[in-house]
């Protein structure tokens, strides 16, 4: 009984889904393994940051299938213990805990647990995120359009938003903003609120400018418009473009990349990973990530489409726009279309917070998914007995 137990768990996950996360989590261990090579030491095959992701790839994994068994019903019913761990984490920020990244000593975004384990809770903060507005959007999904809601909407995404501002992390506060346009749009908000909003955004842009941003966050903005008078500021993506454009076609081959292995693209392993993917695989290794990548975006999709959950659907929609716009922003740094604004490329970039949190996510949807599987299964079985009968 319980081998037949386990084999129907195993034929309702969605392995298709898992296939596609563990082949990014792999290729990201070796590319960040190329990454930190000039790095290591003698003796030494894979450095710390390789490890780390090697570790939080197996980590996550369990979570997701655990999580995967957990209805999605029971984790909303978890949604204060979720909403209040996730702010928790996100207030020790504006403690002795909360510690700086080197390059801005001006953002507090990390959590120092020990001295050499860290935690970004802003990540933590985009699960219970997805996971609070889903409910929110469901309860108020019969009246959705009335202004009154699409306020509160608004004012429940600016809570998430704002907190991440204060830390200095401008990077995740666009990404949850893209999550909550997507996730209103995904269900079924009226269109000419979206029109509405880009006007404010553009009304308040100078304030955001001139007192929220910083002079790096602004010189990298303006670097992309005159990179010579903001060389300083440029020379990462320079660099990252300069990789890439050496790659040609097929690429330089592993561990082959002249910039990526003589150091001399900052944070190659992390921010900059793509431009590892375009120096040493060239043309065809973008091609086929970026395909990966939208495969995955569709499958999610695919799954929140089949779910006869509202709530559920727009989970997905919302973890899916997570993935998709920190790819689109993460490539658009690597190739200098958009400013440096700290954000990874999921799966790949080096952190091991990042990784485990996509997991966490990538639990969620297969928590719908082994759901829909359950009721597709549940309706075949009762139509065979009604045959039968």
């Amino acid at each position: 009984m319980k081998r037949k137990t386990l084999l129907r768990a195993w034929r309702e996950t969605n392995k298709l889904l898992l296939l596609l996360c563990l082949a990014l989590s792999v290729f990201g261990v070796v590319l960040v393994a190329s990454a930190t090579h000039p790095t290591l030491l003698e003796g030494q095959t894979l450095s710390r940051d390789a490890l780390v992701m090697l570790f939080a790839m197996l980590l996550g994994l369990g979570l997701a299938l655990a999580i995967s068994f957990i209805d999605y019903d029971l984790i909303y019913k978890l949604l204060p213990l979720v909403v209040l761990g996730s702010l928790g984490l996100m207030f020790l920020l504006f403690t002795p805990l909360g510690v700086a990244p080197v390059a801005r000593q001006s953002a507090r975004s990390w959590l120092k647990i020990t001295s050499t384990l860290y935690l970004q809770p802003s990540e933590i903060l985009k699960i219970g995120f997805v996971i609070s507005f889903s409910y929110h959007l469901n309860r108020v999904r019969q009246s959705l359009s009335a202004p009154h809601n699409v306020l509160l909407l608004a004012l429940h995404a600016a809570i998430p938003t704002g907190l991440v501002v204060v830390t200095g992390d401008m990077g995740s506060a666009l990404i949850f903003m893209m999550m909550f346009l997507g996730m209103m749009f995904a269900a079924g908000v009226h269109w000419l609120y979206f029109p509405a909003g880009a006007l404010i955004v553009g009304v308040a842009s100078p304030i955001v400018w001139y007192r929220i941003f910083d002079d790096i966050q602004r010189n990298r903005i303006l670097a992309l418009f005159d990179p010579d008078a903001y060389s300083t500021e440029f020379y990462q993506q320079r660099q990252a473009l300069g990789a890439i454009q050496s790659g040609g076609f097929f690429g330089r081959g592993y561990l082959n990349g002249p910039f990526i292995q003589t150091g001399s693209v900052p944070e190659s392993q992390n921010d900059m990973i793509f431009s590892v993917v375009g120096e040493e695989f060239g043309f065809v290794g973008v091609f086929l990530l970026l395909a990966v990548f939208l495969l995955l975006a569709v499958r999610i999709a695919r799954i929140g489409r089949q779910s006869q959950n509202f709530a559920a659907c727009v989970m997905c929609y919302g973890i899916m726009f997570m993935i998709v716009s920190q790819v689109i922003i993460n490539v658009g740094m690597c190739i200098s279309v958009l400013p440096v604004i700290g954000i990874t490329l999921p799966f790949l970039s080096a952190g091991g917070s990042s990784v485990i949190c996509l997991y966490l996510a990538m639990g969620l949807v297969l928590s719908v998914s082994r759901a829909s599987h359950n009721i597709q299964y549940d309706d075949y079985r009762y139509a065979r007995i009604a045959i039968s009968g």
